[in-house]
């Protein structure tokens, strides 16, 4: 039988280093999962629940191994549903490529059944490169187009392929004469590190600094020792974007944690104190974090020149890779002997880590869900993998979670959608079978999608050299980040129609999947739990029953925030007396500092 479009296809992505795809089926992609039967023994279909996962596994697999992930789609419909998490990859710029059906060219034009304009729907998302197969011809240069922009540009692509062409005879080597294109495969990343007068620019404004504070992001994620290398020489101390939170391990002592409304007090103390902010591999997007404009002089570094002097005005800004660029600026650097400033923020961390502990200890109507992180973080095991998602349940991991050399962590970031924390773990799992990964998340995204994954979870565990996948749901039957949110930002009180969530029972729908199941009511249970589920010899859900009147506090209390607080419960916030009698516990313990110059 002579080879198909959609035979060539697979053999290029193989040829490619392609070895999974995530996807769902579909009649307008018939012709390519029937291709793919032949190519199972090499390369893996990933059968997800809803195609929005498929995405969301493919950016997790670009996120935690550095190669292009892969999602494929049915036309109409399959396609429509890949955009949110396609979106979470383009904006965290992620290398991916989304493979999706459309109807015949025959069809084109007439209304067809699931006929839709992928062209426009995908134009944005995948403004880099996004391509429709016109020919059987086209396939061989329009596949190898959308994988080395992924790779070059760290976006998403998008390559539709009409039904009818799919099935059509392959033409592996398009005539040469003109009109045709004759593409190659293979890619290797480039050297890029800026001029070396620009790298003595930087040294100076660095070698300058007293209070030197460093930012780091997602993007130095494989210059770890080059970071801690630059930064013992300035005797600077670092902070971390969530997205970034393990690019440095947090037993370092000048690391301050996470930075931002669900940041540490020591990275907010830092970022007001520094004569000179050092940007790496971020595009952290908070300025009322960051120094006050004109407080400091500022080095940038990032590979993408559009991200260059974004979010503060920087007097050196350095396009490069990250580690690469460490590494020249370092012999450029003087040793600083003055440790002062080190001392400083590491006092303001041991004092900030023993807020937080006391706070944990407090007690609500239900758990506190502090508590869940302070007892996991004594159980962390080595090299595991964790994924949040966009909820309370991040700002408790932001906040307790600290990671060691080895680990592996991710979110939405950019997006900061609610959703992937599950399929970004099971992602994990493909990638690294032998290694822990951990889901933290919380009620709401686990109702939106979450209960569907943990049936693929089901399908392939077996298959994973250490079964251990543990989707940790913070139960408190509310969307609480959203109902913080309305109090805290806009003065609004909890609206019950929105807010409040129907109860599920996770830990015995996990029992009903085969799968381990754990619900928690006590606090006294929590260190048995996490025990008994990072034993466990299957995927398993810890379900715990958390207390919803217990929220996060920023490092530093706004005079608005107080304002906007204060109005909530005068209009009378459902749940008034629960806030109240939990803040007056967080008072009691510390949490609610009283540093001057906070207000507005």
């Amino acid at each position: 039988m002579a080879q198909t479009v959609s035979d060539f296809l697979f053999e290029r992505m193989l040829e490619w280093g392609v070895k999974r795809i995530y996807g769902y089926p579909g009649d307008g992609i018939n012709g390519l999962m029937g291709a793919f039967n032949k190519y199972s023994d090499r390369m893996q279909l990933v059968q997800v629940r809803h195609e929005e996962m498929a995405a969301f596994m493919a950016t997790a697999h670009a996120k935690f191994t550095g190669e292009v992930g892969v999602c494929m789609a049915t036309s109409g419909p399959g396609a429509i549903h890949l955009l949110n998490g396609l979106y979470d990859g383009k904006m965290d710029h992620m290398p991916v490529v989304a493979i999706v059906g459309q109807a015949a060219t025959t069809g084109l034009g007439g209304s067809y059944q699931q006929e839709v304009d992928l062209m426009s729907l995908f134009k944005d998302v995948a403004s880099e490169y996004c391509m429709q197969v016109a020919s059987p011809v086209a396939m061989r240069h329009v596949i190898d187009r959308a994988m080395r922009i992924a790779m070059t540009t760290r976006s998403v692509t998008a390559v539709i392929i009409p039904k009818d062409i799919q099935e059509k005879p392959a033409v592996p080597h398009p005539p040469q004469k003109q009109n045709y294109v004759h593409s190659g495969i293979g890619f290797t990343a480039p050297r890029i590190i800026p001029k070396e007068v620009d790298l003595r620019r930087a040294a100076e404004v660095l070698n300058a600094g007293t209070r030197v504070a460093m930012l780091v992001g997602i993007g130095a994620a494989n210059a770890t020792d080059e970071v801690i290398a630059v930064a013992n020489k300035l005797q600077a101390c670092s902070a971390k974007a969530l997205l970034g939170k393990a690019v440095l391990p947090d037993d370092l002592e000048w690391v301050t944690g996470d930075i931002g409304l669900l940041g540490t007090r020591p990275s907010s103390d830092m970022m007001r104190d520094c004569d000179t902010l050092f940007m790496i591999g971020s595009t952290f997007p908070y300025d009322q974090f960051l120094p006050k404009e004109g407080q400091a002089r500022g080095v940038q570094i990032d590979i993408d020149g559009k991200s260059l002097g974004l979010r503060y005005p920087m007097e050196v800004n350095l396009i490069g890779d990250a580690a690469d660029t460490l590494r020249e600026l370092l012999p450029l650097i003087e040793q600083k002997s003055d440790t002062s400033w080190r001392e400083k923020l590491a006092k303001n961390r041991k004092e900030w880590q023993n807020i937080n502990a006391t706070r944990a200890t407090t007690t609500g109507k239900e758990i506190n869900p502090e508590v869940v992180f302070t007892e996991l973080a004594t159980r962390l095991p080595d090299r595991c993998i964790i994924t949040g998602d966009a909820g309370t349940a991040t700002n408790w991991l932001a906040r307790h979670l600290q990671l060691r050399r080895g680990m592996k962590f991710s979110l939405s970031g950019s997006l900061a959608t609610m959703g992937p924390a599950v399929p970004y773990a099971i992602a994990a799992k493909f990638a690294f079978p032998d290694r822990v990964a951990m889901a933290l998340t919380g009620d709401g995204a686990m109702q939106m999608n979450g209960i569907n994954e943990m049936i693929t979870i089901k399908k392939y565990w077996k298959q994973w050299s250490d079964p251990r996948l543990i989707v940790l749901v913070m139960n408190n039957r509310d969307l609480n980040q959203v109902t913080w949110e309305m109090r805290i930002e806009t003065g609004e009180p909890k609206f019950n129609a929105s807010q409040d969530l129907p109860d599920f029972a996770y830990a015995e729908y996990a029992k009903m999947l085969g799968l381990e199941g754990v619900r928690v009511d006590r606090t006294e249970d929590l260190g048995a739990a996490w025990d008994r589920v990072l034993r466990a010899d299957r995927p398993a859900i810890l379900e715990v029953m958390v207390d919803a009147n217990i929220s996060i506090i920023p490092p530093h209390i706004t005079f608005a925030q107080a304002h906007n607080m204060t109005s909530a419960l005068l209009q009378g916030d459902p749940n008034e007396l629960g806030i109240i009698v939990e803040s007056a516990k967080n008072v009691l313990a510390g949490m609610i500092p009283t540093h001057k110059g906070d207000k507005g």
